[in-house]
């Protein structure tokens, strides 16, 4: 025997990977599931033990701490609660003549899911509690990762981190009850709320608190239907001392489900529990849900996200690597906050990003790193219109350099294209007056208002800036 597989068994370990993957793929942002799982490769299944190859150490310890809850949940969905992970890491690539070198690693922190005490033991044997919650325990579903001290605090989230907080240390107490935290998408909600849930959690024993999204509870409730479930449904969600629910505008005209939604939260709220919600938009804005439903979201406090500023962004960053334990100069961390300012999940998850490679091409986080894994990102994504794509244009086009456009130099040559780069970063890009400025070359953000106002003007009748202008514009379609 040479030792490779045979097509039986790595067919056996392949299809439990791709169970593994498809319940991580629900669990994490799709940026970190292409960064972080995509380069795993499926080696062995032996009994209940899953052995995955990684490229490197890097990689292996960066999953053990930032991914081993959503492993340990794929893990129990492909193989059952006894399943167990290995780790092949290769520590040198080799080459023609030499085989890669490698090292296998158990995982070392794999949780198991923890039983609350106060709750029933008849929920915990009723058939709507293994069939709906995919556990044989309950669980309070929330990720440990989200916690208050990793929050970033800034003006855009200042009331809303502070009534969570006052909320975590009483809950069901303060006239924080419900709590609905809302905003757009990536500013934090699902971090906030899980870092209530996960302070009452490790700081209040006796309570139960669950976090589940409100696509969850309308499956619980239609499978609850279907099953005659609908008392055990009812009861297990009655027992809950702090009940979490995530993106309640997926409830709009599902009128059922708001029903029992509506009967819940009434006996919660009636029995001191705790209430916390998030949404996409503010409760007066969420059309298809029902008046007197709407009406008790607005019995508590609501507290809305906005996108992070310059400093909260540079914080993030500056948290986010130091977490990680890396260092990169200060240069490249004001590129990346003024480069990327649309929310807080695409920061991280350019950091990510720009940490996986690093540590696959050995090399260190530098400007030019920085801005090549931005590019790639945008690239992959939606084709975005960027500041360097903008610039590198602009330059082309007047016969010009990058370096000219960011220089102090006033000659007209020079200016017209600069005031044209800035017109163009204006429009095609969501960076702030105060970003723009900084790509070419720390201008005050009064200088970009100048130069957009310029060129507007120009653009406004025929003349060459208009022609100009619309060839570079056909440029970014």
């Amino acid at each position: 025997m040479n030792g490779t597989p045979q097509p039986g068994p790595q067919r056996e370990v392949t299809t439990v990977w791709n169970r593994c993957l498809a319940v991580i793929r629900d669990i994490i942002p799709e940026q970190s599931f292409n960064t972080w799982f995509e380069p795993i490769v499926p080696l062995r299944l032996n009994g209940k033990i899953l052995t995955i190859q990684v490229p490197s150490e890097f990689f292996y310890e960066w999953l053990e701490e930032n991914f081993v809850h959503a492993l340990r949940r794929a893990l129990d969905t492909a193989i059952g609660r006894e399943g167990q992970l290995e780790y092949s890491i290769i520590v040198d690539k080799g080459n023609e003549q030499n085989r890669p070198l490698t090292v296998n690693m158990p995982t070392t922190k794999t949780p198991q899911s923890a039983k609350p005490d106060n709750v029933s033991p008849d929920i915990l044997k009723s058939p709507f509690q293994l069939k709906d919650l995919d556990s044989l325990t309950l669980d309070s579903y929330l990720n440990p990762v989200y916690t208050f001290d990793n929050y970033i605090e800034g003006d855009c989230n200042r009331l809303a981190r502070s009534a969570g907080y006052a909320v975590a240390e009483r809950p069901g107490v303060t006239s924080f009850n419900p709590l609905m935290i809302y905003g757009g998408v990536g500013l934090g909600k699902t971090h906030l709320v899980q870092a209530i849930g996960n302070y009452i959690k490790n700081n209040s024993q006796n309570k139960f608190v669950l976090y589940v999204t409100s696509e969850k509870f309308t499956n619980q409730f239609l499978n609850a239907v279907r099953t005659d479930g609908i008392r055990d449904f009812t009861s297990f969600y009655m027992q809950v001392d702090v009940l979490v629910i995530d993106d309640v505008q997926f409830l709009q005209k599902k009128e059922k489900t708001q029903e029992i939604f509506f009967h819940i939260f009434n006996h919660l709220h009636q029995s001191g529990k705790q209430i916390i919600m998030t949404s996409d938009r503010a409760p007066r804005a969420l059309d298809g849900l029902e008046d007197r439903l709407l009406s008790r979201f607005k019995w508590g406090l609501s507290a809305d996200l906005q996108t992070p500023d310059l400093e909260t962004r540079i914080a993030i960053i500056q948290k986010k690597l130091q977490a990680e334990g890396i260092y990169i100069e200060d240069a490249v961390i004001e590129y990346l906050a003024h480069s990327v300012n649309t929310n807080v999940r695409e920061l991280e998850g350019v950091i990510v990003s720009l940490i996986a490679q690093a540590s696959l091409n050995r090399r260190d986080i530098d400007l030019e790193l920085a801005k090549n894994t931005l590019r790639n990102i945008v690239e992959d994504s939606e084709r975005e219109v960027t500041i360097d794509s903008v610039q590198e244009a602009v330059a082309d086009y007047f016969g010009v350099t990058v370096a000219d456009l960011k220089a102090k130099s006033r000659k007209r040559e020079l200016v017209h294209p600069r005031q044209v780069a800035m017109y163009l970063a204006k429009e095609k890009t969501d960076l702030s007056l105060k970003s723009i400025g900084y790509h070419f070359g720390g201008r005050d953000h009064s200088t970009v208002i100048h130069a957009v106002q310029t060129i507007s003007d120009l653009v406004a009748k025929p003349s060459e800036t208009r022609n100009a202008v619309e060839k570079l514009k056909a440029l970014f379609k």
